[in-house]
């Protein structure tokens, strides 16, 4: 996402909702502080308020028409089918509007499992990812394609990563059936999934190091972590100690996690805020 810049088509596939909505959101809110107009095309209830999954992520209200949240159907599917003429003819109307009112470019991110739908024909996919480019020509549209990987088949999302000439993900420390360690986006920090103890120590000290260079406040997503040990615990502990002063470490996360961050003495640290992940353990 850091790279990304005016004029690029970017190709996003995800199996992690909340890491999909923190690239989405960094998309958006990036579109916003440079002044471009922000179209966000997606599924009706997925989720069902994208609006306050944003504003969660940092993205702040946008006025005078700056953000857009359309539905999917409404968009692709008028009239029960789809075509990539038609889907292109839309976005380049809209980059012509955005142009007349006065806004830097325009800047897109869709999920494109409207092409899943019975009514709809995946061969208009790939039409559609072939003629599109043409639009980027003037670099005054960005773009970036959700592709969820378990809606789509292997075929599908191989010609979509090769459709398009940028990807985007968040960064990956660790990845395995037990733990994923990532990069969160929106708002900045480390997101750790699954479960956790000594032996990814040092993959978790490279995340938090990194997110330290960053600047600004530290967030520590352990919503979705089962399991820490002490020495995993101590070691956001560490990450905590090393902050200048003026920066916080904000952590969310289950009960039973918190109780290990506590036994290390992590919440007691005056720049850690800990709040409980809603409805977890």
């Amino acid at each position: 996402m850091d790279e990304l810049r005016p004029g690029d088509h970017a190709c996003l596939t995800y199996s992690d909702a909340e890491e999909r909505l923190d690239i989405v959101a960094a998309f958006v809110r990036d579109g916003l502080g440079a002044g471009e107009r922000v179209i966000c095309f997606t599924d009706p209830g997925d989720p069902p308020d994208l609006a306050g999954e944003l504003a969660e992520r940092d993205v702040k209200p946008a006025t005078g028409g700056q953000l857009a949240i359309r539905d999917n159907d409404a968009a692709w599917l008028s009239g029960g089918r789809v075509s990539a003429t038609n889907m292109i003819e839309m976005l380049s109307s809209e980059l012509e509007a955005a142009h007349r009112d006065g806004f830097a470019g325009l800047r897109v991110t869709a999920d494109m499992c409207w092409a899943t739908r019975p009514v709809a024909a995946v061969d208009e996919l790939l039409v559609f990812e072939t003629r599109v480019a043409g639009l980027f020509a003037g670099g005054r549209l960005t773009a970036v394609c959700q592709y969820d990987r378990q809606s789509f088949d292997q075929v599908t999302l191989a010609f979509a990563a090769k459709a398009h000439p940028r990807a985007v993900a968040a960064a990956v420390y660790h990845e395995d059936p037990l733990l994923r360690i990532c990069r969160q986006h929106a708002p900045p920090g480390v997101r750790l999934a699954g479960e956790i103890d000594y032996r990814r120590v040092p993959e978790l000290n490279q995340a938090l190091a990194e997110a330290l260079r960053l600047g600004g406040d530290i967030h520590v997503n352990l919503t979705h972590l089962r399991f820490m040990d002490a020495a995993a615990a101590a070691a956001v502990g560490q990450a905590a100690l090393s902050l200048q002063p003026g920066r916080a470490m904000a952590i969310v996360c289950g009960r039973a996690v918190r109780k290990v961050l506590a036994l290390v003495g992590v919440t007691d640290q005056p720049a850690v805020r800990v709040r409980l992940a809603h409805g977890r353990p």
